[in-house]
């Protein structure tokens, strides 16, 4: 029997210590002002840090704890404004200093008629009779002006004259006619009107400065009427108006509404046409029923009694336009010209003058120009306004009923 100790069989342990890691800890990455960590030395990139929430408040920090960089947002919109208002004041400044080397030429360089035509231009306008100022004195600007201008008529319309047959290629089924007019340096439109007991005068029912005017399309509408054209003389400092205070005589239905004595232009009881220089009591006296006022030299009586007006040099500057008229036959000619476009310079007052002389008119004159031609036709404007706002108020208009 063997005495020797023999070695006792152990059992195994449910569970079994881990062997301790003898490894030596890790060392902690480096993270850069950023919030991203550094790269390990074994070339990999470490994970970015998840951002905060969009619409988190507090501080913009990363997971560190360090500020991340701030967002460039509202610095690139405001340097983009600054560029563009930089930009549009480069170009406003150039426009400026080109306006003023063309009017330099004009006024002083080696062009007289070119000079002419320009400062009777501005002359006419309410907002830009400073330009001609610019380079020339008071007195050389109405030296221009005396030496081309209308010279006035002084007949007044005879309406004891009956109307005449219409002529032989007249189109009596048409009772309205449109006709596209040009010149060398215009287009417009002539509106031929066979019946002239349609032709009515609407207007303001009050007056003043501090009124405002209604555009031509709101009468037209109002009065519903078919046709429409601009009327006569009103206030207008500066050109910003507001159109509601009208200038010279005015009558409406037989009653006077505005008393200025004036040249005029209307229709009396019996639907002639009646031009020329009087008083409130004279134009009822000559049964007037509805008139406008003219402005001397701006808006000149053109044809009177068949006779057709002189002008001396230009007679006018180029403008758009807007005239009246009426053929031996009764039917009236209203004529609206576009102008200060690319497409239409304007017209001078004799080219009115001619045009209603060609289309037959016995008696005509100017009306207000410029910003305030306008031509409406069955609920549309039908001519181009010069005015950059569109049709202005004014304190009457023309209908066509």
């Amino acid at each position: 029997m063997n005495d020797a100790p023999q070695a006792q069989a152990t059992e195994p342990a449910l569970f079994e210590a881990p062997a301790p890691d003898t490894a030596p800890p890790a060392r902690p990455r480096p993270v850069s002002p950023g919030g991203y960590s550094r790269p390990s030395g074994t070339g990999r990139r470490a994970s970015r840090p998840v951002p905060p929430a969009r619409g988190s408040r507090g501080s913009h920090t990363g997971s560190t704890g360090i500020p991340a960089p701030p967002k460039g947002n509202k610095g690139r919109v405001r340097r983009f404004i600054i560029k563009t208002l930089a930009v549009i004041l480069l170009f406003a400044v150039s426009a400026v200093g080109l306006i003023l080397g063309v009017i330099t030429i004009i006024c002083k360089g080696p062009f007289p008629n070119a000079r002419d035509y320009f400062v009777v231009s501005v002359e006419e306008t309410s907002a830009g009779k400073f330009l001609s100022r610019i380079y020339l004195s008071e007195d050389e600007v109405q030296s221009i002006l005396a030496a081309n201008r209308v010279i006035e008529l002084e007949e007044v319309t005879d309406p004891t004259i009956p109307f005449a047959p219409p002529p032989a290629d007249d189109k009596p089924e048409e009772d309205i006619e449109i006709h596209e007019v040009s010149g060398a340096t215009f287009v417009g439109k002539m509106m031929i009107v066979k019946d002239p007991s349609r032709i009515r005068l609407a207007a303001l029912n009050t007056f003043g400065g501090d009124v405002a005017g209604k555009q031509i399309e709101t009468f037209a509408e109002e009065g519903n009427a078919v046709a429409a054209i601009n009327g006569g003389w009103f206030d207008d400092p500066n050109g910003v108006g507001k159109g509601g205070q009208p200038l010279g005589l005015m009558i409406r239905d037989g009653v006077v509404i505005n008393n200025a004595a004036s040249n005029i232009v209307g229709f009396d009881e019996n639907n002639h046409l009646v031009v020329g220089r009087m008083t409130a009591q004279e134009a009822l006296d000559m049964g007037v029923r509805d008139c406008v006022g003219l402005a001397d030299e701006i808006m000149p009586p053109l044809i009177v009694n068949g006779i057709i007006a002189e002008f001396a040099g230009t007679g006018s500057g180029l403008n758009p336009r807007t005239a009246i008229g009426q053929r031996a036959d009764g039917a009236v000619l209203m004529l609206v010209i576009d102008g200060r476009q690319p497409h239409s310079l304007g017209a001078l007052h004799p080219d009115s003058a001619r045009l209603m002389a060609e289309f037959g008119a016995v008696n005509a004159a100017a009306l207000d120009g410029g910003s305030s031609s306008v031509m409406w036709y069955e609920g549309e404007t039908i001519n181009v306004c010069s005015s950059l706002y569109g049709s202005r108020r004014q304190p009457a208009a023309w209908l066509v009923l």
